[in-house]
C-alpha cells in the first residue's frame, strides 16, 4: 500500500512538473529608436503587483537586446528610460 501511494505521487509530480514550468513567463524584445537604430543602456522595468518584489529591472545590451526572465503571470506595465 506504502508503494502504491509513493507512485501516486511521483505521478502526480511529474503531471503538475509541466503547469510549474510553464508558470513563468519572460518578456524580451530590442530598444529601438524613431529611425530604428538599436539603442545598448537602456534600462527596462517591468512593475506588477504579481512580483513580491514589485519590480524587476534590466540594461540593453550592445545590440540593443534585454530580457526579463521568470516572471510570474500577471499584468505588467514595462517602461524604458
Amino acid at each position: 500500500m506504502k508503494r502504491h501511494v509513493a507512485v501516486s505521487v511521483v505521478y502526480l509530480c511529474l503531471a503538475l512538473m509541466p503547469a510549474m514550468v510553464f508558470a513563468q513567463a519572460s518578456i524580451t524584445g530590442v530598444v529601438k529608436d524613431s529611425s530604428g537604430a538599436v539603442l545598448p543602456g537602456v534600462t527596462i522595468e517591468a512593475a506588477s503587483p504579481a512580483l513580491i518584489e514589485k519590480a524587476r529591472s534590466t540594461v540593453s545590451d550592445g545590440s540593443g537586446q534585454y530580457q526579463i526572465i521568470q516572471l510570474a503571470p500577471g499584468t505588467y506595465t514595462v517602461t524604458f528610460t
